[in-house]
């Protein structure tokens, strides 16, 4: 067995805490290795308080740049030089990069990116579509701001708590005109009315997740009246959340978070490498073919 860590191996990192479960190392590492690349990507736990001095160290020991997730994706704009369009729209920023030579950090956020690229590379139609979208903290965020910004034309939101619910909205409002979006209550029948005629439902919350399995963002298959809407959950295990089986139970074809997961990595990875990550490959190594 060949070890390719070597002298000249260069660091991507991932920041955030908790971080131990995170499938991005293997993800990252399998890629690197398929292409040849030297690179290794280690999770690096890092809390609000050390970011500004786990960014320092990066750009000290000669990093490429890094992933960052909870709680630090609203933090570290303050540490930005640059930033992409729309991750400034969106406020967080989930993937950095360090510039060779001059060592300034510039930030991207490929979490809603990875959403639209998995739309797309199912043949999903989106653009000038009306989508129902539940959460909007965390990914949720990205994907709805994205999702405006990429050309969805109505956009429903269904958020518990609406002082994020209300920033998200004025934001699209303020920056992203052409979409229109709304807030519903939290009552099921003005979510089922909205459903009626909606050409995508994503459940953008962790309910559902493993660990969690039995929880879910609607109460019964009943909500979804619309064979022809189709369902998307980001949760990725289980393969298959409870969520997604009401929605079978009500005719929609569905899918899960696994290759919104790829395609934000793989948007970052090019970022860092210039290069295609090799998604089939990875997909096997990751097992999740």
């Amino acid at each position: 067995m060949t070890n390719r860590i070597q002298g000249t191996t260069r660091l991507v990192g991932l920041l955030g805490k908790p971080i131990k479960h995170s499938r991005s190392p293997h993800m990252h590492n399998s890629a690197f290795e398929f292409l040849k690349e030297d690179l290794v990507y280690l999770c690096l736990e890092t809390e609000n308080k050390d970011l500004e001095m786990a960014l320092k160290a990066l750009k000290t020991f000669d990093a490429v740049g890094a992933n960052v997730t909870y709680p630090n994706k609203q933090e570290v704009l303050k540490y930005l030089d640059e930033i992409d369009e729309a991750a400034e729209i969106i406020g967080s920023v989930n993937t950095i990069s360090i510039d060779d030579k001059t060592k300034k950090i510039k930030g991207y956020n490929t979490d809603g990116l990875g959403f639209i690229e998995s739309l797309e590379k199912k043949g999903i139609q989106y653009k000038g579509k009306k989508m129902v979208l539940i959460g909007v903290g965390g990914a949720g965020r990205a994907i709805a701001i994205q999702s405006a910004y990429s050309g969805v034309g109505e956009l429903v939101i269904k958020e518990i708590n609406k002082e994020v619910a209300d920033e998200v909205i004025n934001t699209i409002k303020s920056r992203i005109p052409k979409c229109n979006v709304k807030l519903l209550s939290n009552n099921e029948d003005e979510l089922k009315e909205e459903l009626k005629n909606a050409d995508l439902f994503v459940n953008a919350t962790p309910l559902g997740m493993k660990g969690n399995t039995d929880a879910c963002s609607i109460s019964s298959c009943d909500i979804i009246t619309n064979p022809n809407t189709y369902v998307y959950d980001i949760v990725y295990e289980p393969k298959e959340t409870k969520f997604m089986k009401l929605a079978k139970e009500a005719g929609c074809e569905t899918c899960n978070g696994i290759n919104m997961m790829l395609w934000q990595g793989a948007l970052a990875f090019k970022i860092w490498t210039g290069k295609d990550m090799p998604i089939d490959y990875v997909k096997k190594e990751l097992g999740l073919e």
